[in-house]
């Protein structure tokens, strides 16, 4: 007999086995735990109540549902399928399997229960996201007269969180005020990490600065740092890191995977470095998913060079760590290298995900690969993915970028389930394609559906109203999002009916709208409205709303070169003479346009007077060549029809 099987035999009594099944699960060890039942079993030991609870929250860590039916079996059978903490254990060990009728069935029948029996079926709903009927059973409990605990109050915080609804939140928060479990460290970082998720991170803030120092933790600081992670308020996740450190609390991985989160713009790149070196400096710099994010943040900052350094170090790789170096590639531009690498990915033996593939179709529609796209299209068929509604999704936005909307409308078509992303995607996809009728009438035939359009979907018929000038209907849009669906408009959607009002030569409504927004109007609404003046020759607006734009700010070159060419337009050479010289002493360029043609994938960037390009001789003799022709064949066409006017 092995050793480990003559240990086994040498438990004498069912309290130690029991012992030793809770060992094995205390240390995640579940199939030993189950193994150690079976034995007990075969020596002739029969579980009691103390055993049961144990080996339900082994298959409870297994989320296996035929070896819970089985442990279940094993419960009825036993003199203890009474006992309300076996009840309870069997309970949770079906909600962790998601199995949410035989939770609900157990406890349904079971004689008398407690809290934690209440709060077992309260977290398991929750967590599945099933928010009335947690709070129906909020509302049992109370009513069977049982009172909740600090545990009760973390679960329905959960279900808050799942809804998103901040006033489900505040009522929840001021329950466990009343009830006296706000003092409880584990309930508040549950309210910090619930409103920081939900975007009222003033109160995280607060509930922060309310926890004692002595029982103060990192957890506390962690979720009001990814709060503002979330919102991309880096300054904010700085200086609560700062306070982190200078209240002696030590940072963890999470920590350092926040902070970085947060650095997702060029201008954030410093503190990105920053935040790196403070990684290094707690050996957090190994961690998998800190480097995963290192990559994702030096991509997003524009330093793919670093990224590439982060992931080329790198001894193991996962599916995320390929994905991210990927998605860096797509969103610069560089396809043929997001492509290299999703080829080394699929021989590595990693296999692409949802993520993986949603990248590479985003990276073909922001610079027009068509061809690419479909093979991409095809690929994720061939894996699987073909089926799957966001991968629809990002197919039919990539193709209406590519400005094959014959693509994108037999995709939208065949797709059995529509979601709201799916039909806002087609109507933008429309309205940028010029379609605006079938944008239109698509988003007429989505509220007919019965969904429920939100501002993106608004944005999008604003959009093709303003492609094709339909104020009317542009208007009526902007009215039904705060009259019919109670969505406060942002500034894109005001900026669409400055721009409509524009075009009809509505100067002075379209001002006058500007000035009453309750948001602050940026530079992409009075750059909209300097516009229309240019075309409406309306200086005298024109120059207050130049003057507005020069105040954000005072180095862009558009304003001064539109208004030089407002006054040009009106014959006002000295004050275009005016402009010029304030440009000049403000040191202001108009940048150099330019163009992107694609070359086997790989896109060639051309500016003016941009003579750098590698293969600039050859590409220049051709173009000389082609002028050549062009004007010879303009002389033919001259010859032509001065003989014409001769004859």
């Amino acid at each position: 007999m092995i050793p480990s099987l003559k240990r086994l035999s040498s438990f004498s009594t069912v309290g130690h086995w029991s012992s030793a099944i809770r060992e094995a699960v205390n240390q995640g060890h579940s199939h030993k735990a189950l193994f150690l039942f079976l034995q007990m079993k075969q020596n002739g030991f029969e579980p009691d109540n103390f055993t049961f609870p144990f080996v339900a929250k082994a298959c409870s860590k297994l989320s296996d549902l035929k070896l819970s039916q089985m442990i279940h079996t094993h419960v009825v059978k036993s003199p203890f399928w009474s006992d309300m903490f076996v009840q309870t254990a069997v309970v949770d060990m079906y909600l962790k399997c998601q199995e949410l009728r035989f939770a609900y069935n157990v406890f349904d029948k079971m004689p008398v229960r407690d809290v934690a029996s209440w709060n077992s079926m309260i977290l398991g709903f929750a967590q599945l996201g099933f928010v009335e009927r947690v709070l129906c059973l909020f509302h049992c409990m109370r009513v069977a007269g049982i009172r909740p605990d600090s545990v009760t109050v973390m679960g329905l915080t959960q279900a808050g969180l799942h809804s998103k609804n901040l006033g489900l939140l505040r009522a929840i928060h001021s329950l466990g005020i009343r009830i006296g479990v706000d003092v409880d460290v584990s309930v508040a970082n549950t309210w910090i990490g619930a409103y920081s998720k939900c975007g009222d991170l003033d109160i995280a803030k607060v509930l922060v600065d309310g926890i004692d120092l002595d029982v103060r933790t990192g957890v506390s600081w962690n979720s009001l740092i990814a709060g503002y992670a979330n919102f991309g308020k880096v300054l904010d996740a700085l200086n609560s890191y700062k306070r982190m450190l200078h209240e002696n609390y030590r940072p963890d991985a999470s920590t350092i995977v926040s902070l970085l989160s947060s650095c997702v713009q060029p201008e954030s790149l410093f503190h990105g470095t920053l935040i790196h070196s403070h990684g290094i400096q707690l050996g957090c710099d190994s961690n998998i998913s800190v480097v995963n994010t290192l990559i994702s943040m030096y991509s997003k900052c524009g330093d793919i060079v670093s990224a590439r350094i982060q992931f080329d170090s790198m001894c193991e790789r996962t599916c995320v760590s390929w994905t991210v170096m990927i998605s860096g590639y797509a969103e610069k531009g560089d396809l043929n290298e997001a492509l290299r690498l999703f080829r080394a990915m699929g021989a590595s033996g990693e296999r692409p995900d949802l993520v993986t593939m949603i990248s590479l179709i985003s990276g073909c529609g922001q610079i027009g690969e068509l061809e690419l796209g479909k093979w991409i299209n095809s690929y994720a068929f061939s894996i699987g993915l073909g089926d799957n509604t966001m991968v629809c999704n990002a197919l039919i936005d990539m193709y209406a970028k590519c400005g094959s909307t014959n693509d994108a409308r037999e995709l939208f078509h065949v797709m059995p389930e529509k979601t709201l992303v799916t039909w806002t995607t087609m109507i933008s996809g429309c309205a940028l394609n010029g379609e605006v009728e079938e944008a239109l009438e698509l988003f007429n035939k989505m509220l007919d559906s019965g969904l429920k359009p939100n501002h993106i979907t608004f944005l999008a018929a604003l959009q093709a109203c303003t492609h094709a000038g339909l104020l009317e209907k542009g208007m009526e849009c902007f009215d039904m999002m705060a009259k019919v669906y109670n969505i406060t408009p942002g500034l894109d959607h005001f900026s669409c009916i400055v721009d409509l009002l524009g075009r009809k030569g509505k100067i002075k409504e379209a001002l006058e709208l500007v000035i009453k927004m309750p948001v602050e109007p940026d530079a992409g609404i009075w750059s909209s409205l300097l516009s229309a003046c240019k075309i409406h020759r309306n200086v005298e607006i024109a120059e207050y709303v130049c003057h507005r734009l020069l105040e954000l700010d005072s180095h862009v070159a558009v304003p001064y070169v539109e208004m030089a060419n407002i006054y040009a337009s009106d014959g006002k050479w000295d004050r275009v003479s005016a402009i010029r010289m304030m440009m000049r002493s403000k040191k202001v360029r108009k940048s150099p346009g330019q163009s992107i043609v694609l070359v086997k994938m790989k896109p060639h960037v051309f500016k003016v007077e941009d003579r750098d390009h590698p293969e600039n001789w050859y590409i220049y003799e051709i173009l000389d060549s082609l002028v050549l022709q062009m004007k010879e064949v303009n002389l033919a066409h001259s010859e032509i029809s001065l003989e014409h006017e001769l004859a």
